[in-house]
């Protein structure tokens, strides 16, 4: 595991937080494998309508914008 690519990883993530926490719900990294980001979801984002369109369409795609090696993201 590339230590510089995970720490992108998690300060993208940091800074997406709080869009999560103002309704109740955080995200965790787990682990980043070939390109793909494993997430735990928490809070309200568990068993959420919403939470595959906050996944991949929100903080899958910050990712991959911020982060050029990453590829994908997936919850665990």
């Amino acid at each position: 595991m590339n230590n510089e690519i995970v720490q992108k990883i998690k300060d993208t993530i940091e800074k997406t937080r709080f869009i999560l926490q103002q309704d109740g719900g955080d995200i965790e990294f787990v682990d980043y494998k070939d390109g793909i980001v494993y997430v735990k979801m928490q809070g309200a984002c568990v068993g959420c309508s919403a939470m595959n369109v906050t996944l991949y369409d929100g903080i899958e795609s910050i990712l991959i914008a911020e982060v050029p090696e990453v590829i994908g993201v997936e919850p665990v």
